[in-house]
């Protein structure tokens, strides 16, 4: 038999076909067959050492195969190209090559040589990835267990940068980035930048059972953070997070993790970095490397790995990137207004008492009852004095409140009377805005309301007679004062105009009236 294997390896050190073919002691021929042979079949040096020339000789001469045992060689190209697209298995293709042969009239070979044949084919062809991944399927993510220190220019005080690793399994195609915390907002920023660097999203993401991810995950039922739940559903995919308590769900990610806490974090071990860009830069500069280095036991990179078998599988990415958000819990205060933590937004006041969720991102402050949104703000990002209030979510008595202005209380107070007006002005004019006497003014006109507006110009020009400051607190008291009066008057002038009604004879002795 030719000594395919070694004719691969002369080739590969650079040997001319006529000093091969001297070497092996063989025709100049059959040297350049066996080349074009490799090169129309994807085939170069190195070779694993399970591949024997035997196997080199099947695959390159299957016609041989058939002649000798009679069976129809599958078409392991077709198999592998197949194999690719989702559902599809080597269990359904074998059952699709029975048929082909059974309509044809030849022998087909039994699944588990069906399988063993194409397992052959791929590790010659080393095309080895859809054996166990089918490319654009997966996206496992996990967070490195070392850090990377980094230190303050000024305080020389040391923080500590955590690594997030994502990894495609088909290709092996690596992804990291380093953050300031593993925090929620980290976790979810690191999806959507892994996802822009591949430049695809996969039909499913795969994590560990960290919290910022998953809320439980038992033999029962998965709940998921609703914050990854809605980047899931940005971006199309379904989260399936590893078992727990086994690792072998997420093996590559596992190992890849590892591989790049080698390749990154150790080789950066002797740096000393003084901000987290600095970091970050390190980390991009070492990812690439880590991704355009040749593979130890087959040809190409990581990044050629992922353009040549995989980059044509992922699922197309959005059209604007999911905007990371944060989910709390609250109930609403007899004040109507839900904080983010640095400033406070309003409600409809009728949701005072309620649980609400509030949904917070860079950008907004929205609020949800019973699965609606019912208030929507624009998130401010330095802290104000004032909380931020939408006139449509106040009471009525409260709307009014804020519709005063100096002009129309010193109109109204002109309309009732001199002494009125020269109360209000007092009011407006007394502190340093007119702001500040509103609340007074808006007062005077509750008074007016319970009253009248005679009334309140008299006890305005009695309290201004009295004393030149004059408060709503006295002029309230002397309309109550002045009311209790009026009360008194008119219940003794209606008993002097009924009179004594029991007659002399009542008051006379013995009871008898002369």
């Amino acid at each position: 038999m030719v000594d395919y294997r070694e004719i691969l390896r002369l080739e590969k050190l650079g040997y001319s076909r006529r000093q091969i073919a001297s070497s092996i002691r063989s025709s100049h021929h059959t040297v350049k067959d066996v080349l074009e042979l490799a090169k129309a079949n994807n085939i170069s040096w190195p070779l694993d050492d399970s591949v024997t020339n035997h196997d080199l000789d099947r695959l390159f001469h299957p016609e041989r195969q058939r002649q000798e045992n009679g069976y129809s060689e599958p078409d392991y190209a077709y198999i592998h190209k197949e194999l690719a697209r989702p559902g599809v298995t080597l269990t359904l293709l074998w059952s699709e090559y029975c048929e082909r042969c059974n309509a044809s009239g030849a022998k087909p070979y039994m699944s588990t040589q069906f399988s063993d044949k194409y397992r052959r084919w791929a590790r010659l062809t080393k095309a080895t990835m859809r054996i166990t991944h089918k490319p654009g399927e997966a996206m496992q993510v996990d967070w490195a267990g070392n850090t990377i220190p980094y230190y303050d220019s000024v305080t020389g005080a040391e923080s500590a940068a955590y690594l997030f690793v994502s990894v495609l399994p088909c290709s092996c195609y690596v992804y990291a980035e380093a953050c300031v915390d593993m925090k929620l907002e980290s976790w979810l920023l690191s999806h959507i930048h892994a996802y822009n660097y591949f430049g695809g999203v996969t039909r499913l993401l795969i994590p560990d059972n960290l919290k910022a991810g998953i809320t439980s995950n038992t033999r029962y039922e998965t709940v998921l953070n609703r914050s990854y739940q809605e980047l899931a559903e940005h971006y199309g995919t379904a989260v399936v997070p590893a078992r727990v308590r086994h690792p072998k769900d997420k093996s590559l990610a596992e190992g890849t993790v590892k591989h790049a806490s080698t390749w990154i974090i150790a080789a950066l071990r002797n740096q000393k970095f003084f901000s987290i860009n600095e970091v970050r830069q390190a980390v991009v500069e070492r990812l690439e490397e880590l991704n355009d280095r040749p593979f130890q036991k087959r040809e190409g990179s990581r990044r050629s790995a992922y353009l040549d078998e995989e980059q044509s599988f992922m699922l197309p990415l959005p059209s604007s990137n999911y905007e990371p958000a944060v989910w709390t819990q609250l109930k609403v205060g007899s004040d109507y207004l839900v904080s983010d933590g640095k400033n406070k937004y309003s409600v409809p006041f009728d949701m005072i008492g309620e649980e609400v969720q509030i949904r917070l991102t860079h950008a907004m402050v929205e609020v949800f009852f019973g699965g609606s949104r019912v208030a929507a703000h624009q998130r401010k990002a330095i802290t104000l004095r004032e909380p931020v209030v939408n006139l449509e979510h106040m009471p009525p008595a409260h709307r009014k409140y804020l519709t005063y202005n100096a002009d129309d209380f010193t109109v109204w107070a002109q309309e009732i009377g001199s002494n009125t007006a020269e109360v209000v002005r007092f009011f407006l004019t007394s502190g340093n805005a007119p702001e500040q006497g509103y609340k007074s003014c808006a007062s005077l006109l509750k008074l007016a309301e319970r009253h009248s507006n005679s009334r309140l110009e008299n006890a305005c020009m009695q309290v201004l007679a009295c004393s030149s400051s004059p408060s709503i607190r006295n002029i309230g008291a002397f309309l109550r004062s002045s009311k209790h009066a009026t009360e008194a008057a008119t219940k003794e002038d209606s008993q002097n105009r009924y009179g004594i009604t029991r007659g002399a004879g009542y008051f006379g002795k013995g009871g008898d009236a002369k």
